[in-house]
């Protein structure tokens, strides 16, 4: 079985990524891959996401959890200031 490399995940992650950019962009908001390291993904939130009291959930139970599911290499995603 092929093991993956970091940058294959990364491509992976990134078309994960744009696949729900458009939902997130209904609400005014962009997501953005900041880096993949030792298991956890880093994202940063732009646009009214930024300030959204729901964004964690966001976070939680929307972008890690459709990520986690596709791409079994990521523990978990943190965002970044």
């Amino acid at each position: 079985m092929h093991q993956q490399t970091n940058s294959e995940i990364v491509v992976q992650i990134q078309q994960a990524l744009d696949a729900i950019q458009p939902y997130i962009e209904s609400h005014g908001g962009r997501v953005e891959l900041v880096e993949f390291k030792d298991s956890i993904l880093f994202i940063k939130f732009y646009g009214t996401c930024v300030q959204c009291p729901l964004s964690f959930y966001t976070l939680t139970y929307g972008i890690e959890k459709q990520l986690k599911e596709k791409i079994p290499s990521i523990l978990r995603v943190e965002s970044v200031e």
